[in-house]
């Protein structure tokens, strides 16, 4: 058995009383074992030195697409159908199975930089066996799953799935990923959004779902566009629909939910449905700001996601937790969504958007060790004396302040180095793959 510990912390605990403990905490294996004001380091194979730190749970993004973190820079300044047609798919047609695993790759470290540990991630339609390889092999905590295409005319030709290809192809990564590494990695089926999937499509998910027993992860309600594409196609809004096929249900996580009205709240709400917040995506986007405060009053459990590289452009849950925080105080008030209620939703919120609620999210006796350390002694977070913790991490700290970030009690960043990643050759082989894929694109034919 392997002993970490961690001395002389502020722990950020956010358990149900969002406790704040100065001391300890001991990591045995991959579970918090214990967390105390000292514990003795006697037969510790490890000590990690605290002192002046803030440990807190590793962040969870509940809507990212690692497949995307090589267009970083190619799509700004356009709404999303634009942004969609003009650019993200003609270069996810494009992807390889060398830059959909380096994709991943330039992602999770930077994921590991800000403190994530788990994601929910969306690929492309092919070569997604490389990103899995490449969540494997670094260590981050993952629902992923190949987006979904079978319908639509204005996807790139390279992209548009028969049904059943893109059901069995699903299925064949369930069956080799789906709790790989004692269920660090699991499956999610990956729909993109109604306006490019069929019905029989999204019917077949539904029923695979309920059989496998894993999540459903798609968009819905995101651009007022989006929704009289859905609106023209089947009658009905987003979530309405989804309902109307059964779809809607608590495996069901939507990305973004900006445009619902009051019918899709209460579907939302009494079908258990998991909303993830993406503020930053949101207003790059011009999407809109989702009405976050009035679906947390209607008891919708809502987490925080960063959505892709090209569309935020970046993957820092510190963005997104002070987005989140700030956009809506202009629109109702400064109290609304303070600094706790916005770590628990990148934390604890998370967690049960996954449904890992008992084994992540905070920082409990017997939970996974999923944590990160921060260094919030510098300008940006100064004074601290007499300032709220969670206050100093939700509005002043930056992901530069992330130290070490710990998964399944395993270090993968420690003291800003890498441990699972080469940085160097992530880093060189992004730059050459991007560079492939601009030159390929062109090339992307449409039906």
């Amino acid at each position: 058995m392997s002993k970490l510990l961690i001395k002389n912390a502020e722990i950020v605990t956010v358990n149900p009383k969002n406790e704040i403990v100065y001391g300890d905490l001991l990591i045995e294996n991959d579970q918090i074992a214990k967390i105390d004001s000292h514990i003795d380091d006697v037969d510790i194979d490890k000590v990690i030195d605290a002192r002046y730190r803030t440990v807190v749970p590793g962040f969870i993004h509940t809507h990212i697409h690692l497949c995307q973190t090589l267009f970083r820079g190619q799509g700004d300044d356009l709404e999303l159908l634009d942004w969609l047609q003009k650019r993200i798919w003609p270069l996810e047609a494009s992807h390889d199975e060398e830059s959909s695993y380096y994709s991943a790759m330039l992602g999770i470290g930077e994921l590991f930089q800000s403190g994530t540990t788990t994601v929910v991630d969306m690929e492309t339609v092919h070569h997604s066996d490389s990103a899995f390889q490449a969540i494997a092999e670094s260590g981050m905590r993952a629902l992923s799953g190949k987006v979904m295409m079978d319908y639509g005319d204005e996807v790139p030709l390279l992209l548009q799935e028969e049904t059943e290809t893109s059901i069995q192809e699903s299925v064949d990564l369930l069956e080799k990923w789906h709790n790989h590494d004692n269920g660090r990695i699991q499956y999610a089926f990956s729909p993109r959004f109604v306006v490019s999937c069929s019905e029989d499509l999204l019917t077949q998910v539904r029923d695979l779902s309920s059989n496998y027993d894993v999540r459903v992860h798609s968009h819905a309600a995101e651009n007022r566009g989006e929704i009289e594409i859905v609106e023209q196609k089947t009658g009905m809004r987003n979530v309405v629909y989804l309902d109307h096929i059964g779809l809607a249900n608590e495996r069901l996580i939507l990305a973004h939910c900006v445009w619902l009205d009051n019918e899709e709240k209460s579907i939302i709400k009494n079908r258990g449905v998991k909303v993830s917040h993406c503020p930053g995506s949101n207003l790059k986007l011009a999407s809109g700001v989702a009405e976050v405060p009035d679906m947390l009053d209607k008891d919708l459990l809502v987490s925080l996601g960063a959505d892709g590289a090209p569309c935020n452009n970046n993957l820092d849950m510190f963005n997104e937790i002070r987005l989140a925080a700030t956009i809506q105080k202009p629109i109702h008030g400064p109290t609304a969504m303070d600094a706790q209620r916005v770590l628990r939703m990148a934390t604890i919120e998370g967690a049960k958007a996954v449904g890992l609620e008992n084994e992540i999210g905070s920082l409990e006796v017997g939970k996974k060790a999923d944590l990160s350390i921060l260094n919030l002694n510098d300008f940006h977070v100064y004074p601290s004396f007499g300032v709220d913790p969670v206050s100093r991490i939700v509005y002043s700290a930056t992901r530069g302040d992330v130290e070490t970030t710990i998964i399944n009690g395993r270090p993968v960043m420690e003291d800003r180095v890498m441990k699972t990643i080469d940085k160097d050759i992530i880093l060189k082989e992004s730059n050459k793959s991007i560079d492939r894929l601009l030159k390929r694109m062109p090339t992307i034919q449409y039906s």
